[in-house]
């Protein structure tokens, strides 16, 4: 059973930067490529930022130039490093697989940005 874990949101302001972190726990085997996404209030959960197992990466426009997401392979984390933030980059993160199936969801972090 994987079990993901997401940390490193808060609030800040516009044009500010987080960093957010994904462990996940289980079998490694099942760690391929891995997405964070994103859920605001009212809206579907979008996928942001896509790194594959062997560290390709691939972007949504929305947040391209802004966001870079990273993994160790190790540490069976995947980072989102969030820079010149918007207010409409308001949501709560997740991440999880590229594709279905899904591993269970996380809680996700929330992150905030104010104007």
């Amino acid at each position: 059973q994987v079990q993901l874990v997401e940390s490193g949101g808060g609030l800040v302001q516009a044009g500010g930067s987080l960093s957010l972190s994904c462990v996940a726990s289980g079998r490694r085997s099942d760690f391929n490529g891995m997405s964070w996404y994103r859920q605001a209030p009212g809206k579907q959960r979008e996928s942001v930022a896509t790194i594959t197992a062997f560290g390709s990466t691939r972007y949504a426009d929305s947040v391209k130039g802004r966001f870079t997401i990273s993994r160790d392979n190790v540490k069976d984390t995947v980072y989102l490093q969030m820079d010149s933030l918007k207010p409409e980059d308001t949501a709560v993160y997740y991440c999880n697989a590229v594709v279905p199936p899904f591993f269970t969801w996380g809680q996700g972090t929330q992150v905030t940005v104010s104007s």
